[in-house]
């Protein structure tokens, strides 16, 4: 009895040291983990932006090129065309849409080295797109603003001519981009915070944010009751 006792001891030793290895060999300490790069990471949770992101080249923009040492290879007011290239001096085209201005001047570098020794480069923004915000719904009048200075969400709504009869102060909401797949949205009641005098939730926009005031639940049901020939009031009646 005793024998059989101490087989199966070491019977269920020998499964629990093999259980052990095969973890360790599928969970080695320098396994990969997935990158917030791959497909699997940007779908699975949002990844957010920087609080100050730096500003990246858009269709439209145009600038200044500058060569310290090759002044021939200058160009001024280069403008970046609706496919995102470039057309530069003695290279060609050079896509740039999307890079930081610090990237498309390596970018270009990188592009005239083939035919510079060393070029010495600078990027100079002459046009380019404004930060902005959208206030949209209820609102006395709604449409993209630019984003000058440090706006608050009521000084947004102040900008945009201020709320409408049938705007719904309690659940305003801001819609802020998260990353390319990823928009958050945040419902701030507006009216709770005039009330109180706390302006805590009074959140600051950044550029893109957009704001949108909904109707009122009375102005929706407004619509449906008689306009002429009834006495009754909308407002007053009884529930």
């Amino acid at each position: 009895m005793n024998q059989q006792y101490k087989f199966s001891l070491q019977v269920i030793f020998v499964l629990l040291v093999g259980l052990g290895l095969s973890m360790a060999q599928a969970t080695p300490e320098n396994a990969a983990v997935p990158s917030t790069n791959s497909p699997a990471a940007t779908t699975s949770e949002p990844q957010f932006q920087e609080h100050s992101p730096r500003y990246t080249l858009k269709e439209s923009d145009s600038f200044d090129l500058n060569f310290e040492l090759s002044p021939e290879f200058n160009q001024a007011g280069v403008l970046i065309q609706p496919d995102g290239f470039v057309t530069l001096r003695g290279v060609g085209d050079v896509k740039i849409q999307g890079l930081t201005v610090a990237q498309a001047t390596d970018t270009i570098r990188t592009a005239y080295s083939k035919i510079l020794h060393d070029p010495m480069i600078s990027i100079t923004l002459k046009d380019f797109q404004k930060p902005f915000f959208i206030a949209d719904g209820q609102l006395g009048h709604p449409g993209r603003y630019e984003l000058r200075g440090d706006i608050t969400l009521t000084e947004g709504i102040a900008l945009a001519g201020g709320f409408l009869d049938s705007a719904k102060h309690s659940q305003v909401l801001l819609f802020r981009r998260v990353n390319d797949q990823w928009t958050s949205a945040r419902i701030i009641n507006v009216k709770e915070m005039h009330k109180q005098g706390n302006l805590k939730e009074d959140l600051f926009l950044r550029p893109g944010d957009m704001l949108f005031v909904p109707k009122n639940t009375m102005s929706k049901i407004k619509p449906f009751f008689p306009t002429s020939g009834v006495g009754i009031s909308a407002y007053n009646a009884p529930f």
